[in-house]
């Protein structure tokens, strides 16, 4: 199989600043356990208060990053992976390409003349994990960087794409760009409903997405949210799983798949009307480092085994395998080579 540039992801790249804070911090900035938001004014001070107060660690993040950077560890065949987004010029966007060339990541950056590269609270409190985003140069990604006959060459050189949902904040036009041309060119692309907030506040875009989506990427929390706003009045993740993959679909090469994770307890696999649950492996308590950067680890380690025509049982295992290391870690890091077989 051709490996060259196959798997394309296209989001937010954001500096990740991580710490173990405190209850209090927590309260004084309004920010609920294991939840995703966008910086209002008021997180604004937070982001030097987290390096002047706590010990703190930089790192390449961004949710679709994350997840392009996992599957290119996964693979080891440098190349494999492209990714686009849209970053300040300074010194965190170096950091940022740097780091992901290393991992041998593609990288076509837009880079924004005045807007600085955007960063993300990750607040660590027991373990759990909360993110609060500025996105500031993310927020500025334009469809016609996308156009330019070197970033539409990555675009019609890959066979899978995957978005995660926070874009729908920023270009959704660029969004439904890719998505119809996977669908034109039978090719697989793939979201992730990434917050409860996205389903909330940005459902028609996700609606308008979701007709081209084949693998539909969740968590439980997440999956319950889209429940709500859509007026199913269920909270049950397989009975939720497979009413989205049933939404309706504007391409039918491919059926659509969702995949839920529910932390510890057993991921959700809908396709046809039929549920399968598969266990994830136990992982002592005392070996949980931090779960940011988990759902994101799961979903690259499900592509990398999906681009190379695995069957689901195997993407779901890697994706477990996958997440299984980063939590075992700080922030989304991992080995220099996977241990995966």
């Amino acid at each position: 199989m051709e490996y060259d540039k196959v798997l394309l992801g296209m989001g937010n790249p954001l500096l990740d600043i991580s710490a173990h804070v405190d209850e209090e911090f927590m309260k004084k900035y309004d920010i609920k356990p294991n939840n995703a938001i966008l910086a209002e004014e008021k997180h604004i001070p937070m982001y030097e208060e987290m390096a002047d107060k706590y010990k703190v660690d930089y790192i390449a993040g961004g949710a679709t990053q994350n997840t392009i950077r996992i599957a290119q560890w996964m693979l080891q065949k440098p190349g494999a992976t492209s990714y686009i987004g849209c970053v300040g010029k300074d010194k965190f966007a170096e950091e940022m390409k740097n780091s992901a060339k290393a991992s041998g990541v593609n990288i076509q950056y837009y880079e924004h003349e005045s807007a600085p590269t955007g960063t993300c609270a990750v607040c660590i409190v027991g373990g759990e994990r909360s993110l609060v985003a500025n996105l500031s140069a993310a927020n500025c990604y334009n469809v016609e960087h996308l156009k330019k006959p070197e970033n539409w060459a990555l675009v019609e050189k890959a066979k899978y794409y995957y978005i995660a949902g926070f874009f729908l904040t920023v270009s959704p036009e660029s969004i439904q760009l890719v998505a119809e041309h996977a669908a034109a060119n039978d090719k697989y692309f793939t979201m992730n409903l990434s917050a409860p907030f996205i389903c909330e506040f940005f459902k028609e875009p996700q609606e308008k997405a979701l007709q081209y989506v084949d693998y539909v990427f969740g968590n439980e929390t997440e999956a319950r949210a889209f429940s709500k706003v859509h007026g199913w009045e269920t909270d049950n993740v397989e009975e939720i799983a497979k009413k989205i993959s049933r939404w309706q679909k504007a391409s039918g090469a491919h059926k659509r798949i969702t995949v839920i994770t529910q932390g510890a307890d057993p991921v959700v696999v809908a396709e046809d009307g039929v549920v399968k649950t598969f266990p994830v492996p136990v992982l002592p308590k005392e070996k949980l480092v931090d779960t940011n950067g988990a759902g994101d680890a799961f979903v690259g380690g499900f592509l990398s085994q999906l681009i190379q025509g695995k069957p689901i049982e195997e993407c779901v295992r890697a994706g477990n395998y996958a997440a299984g290391v980063v939590i075992q870690r700080s922030g989304c890091t991992f080995p220099d080579t996977p241990d995966f077989n």
